[in-house]
């Protein structure tokens, strides 16, 4: 299948990253794998994580940070969300998003549909439930986002509430300090629009592949499924425990989905190639017990 268009030229404004897979490959840096004692890294540790980035992941953040305001993500989201791009079943959007490669990185390891298969067999291995086998197959099919001329920093990053005083807790924190948001008092409380406890269903979250796919597939998949791709790059909330006032119990209860999950989103990449073919049997009747023949996008 033909892109319906090209990967934007990178440039400074909009693609620091050499790809969207840096991203991925950052967080491995900011959250490496526990050892067999368990033990994770400490809230001091992330703390130092800043000094040693890279800078183009550093300019990553300073652009997501300037650019995710409320006023943004609403503009997006009334964008994307009426999912009159195109229609097409779920393989034919792994294929799509298999067109996210950057020609001019001669080094890249994988396709992005056997990154997508690395998770899912993983989950898959661990005999859980089909449903999370799934939601792992899928859960970064958002990035195609990028096929449509959207920015990195507006498809990849840690994402995070807009509409309320930003975390210190959020990588580059400082980085808020160009966003237009910071000069409006209703969003510089600590719940600025919202209730407290009142739910993140109720909370609008910066704009990215994970709010996208959820909107698409959120007629389909089991509440758990669908928190793990909604969140899995809320690590503020997920994995440094921010913005406990916005939750209620239903939120606590997915956050241990989304726990669940994350272990098989960030530790599950490696060299080792995807017979596809030899997969796609198995997988195509695993869409097919929950999704239709074609969706919209």
């Amino acid at each position: 299948m033909k892109p319906e268009s090209k990967l934007p030229a990178e440039d400074s404004q909009n693609h620091p990253l050499a790809s969207v897979d840096e991203w991925d490959g950052d967080l491995l840096r900011r959250y490496p794998q526990p050892d067999q004692s368990g033990s994770t890294v400490d809230r001091q540790a992330f703390r130092d994580y800043a000094a040693e980035a890279r800078p183009s992941v550093k300019e990553f953040y300073r652009l997501n940070h300037r650019h995710q305001t409320i006023d943004f993500v609403r503009q997006k989201r009334a964008q994307y969300l009426s999912r009159n791009r195109r229609k097409m079943s779920i393989w034919e959007a792994m294929e799509f998003l298999n067109t996210l490669v950057d020609d001019s990185d001669p080094d890249i390891d994988l396709p992005q549909i056997e990154h997508l298969l690395q998770t899912a067999e993983a989950i898959r291995a661990d005999n859980r439930p089909r449903w999370f086998i799934l939601a792992g197959l899928i859960h970064d099919l958002g990035k195609i986002l990028c096929l449509w001329g959207e920015p990195q920093w507006a498809v990849v990053g840690d994402t995070f509430p807009v509409g309320c005083r930003f975390s210190e807790r959020i990588v580059y924190s400082e980085a808020f300090a160009d966003n237009p948001d910071m000069q409006q008092p209703q969003y510089q409380t600590q719940l600025g629009i919202y209730q407290p406890h009142c739910g993140l269903d109720n909370v609008l979250l910066s704009w990215g592949h994970d709010e996208y796919l959820y909107h698409v597939v959120k007629d389909y998949l089991p509440a758990p499924a669908l928190a793990m791709i909604r969140y899995h790059s809320c690590y503020p909330i997920h994995r440094e425990e921010a913005y406990g006032y916005l939750l209620n119990a239903h939120d606590h209860e997915m956050l241990v989905w989304v726990r669940d999950f994350n272990q098989y989103d960030l530790y599950t990449k490696r060299d080792e190639r995807m017979n596809v073919q030899e997969l796609r049997p198995y997988y195509e009747e695993l869409i097919s017990e929950f999704f239709p023949a074609e969706i919209a996008w």
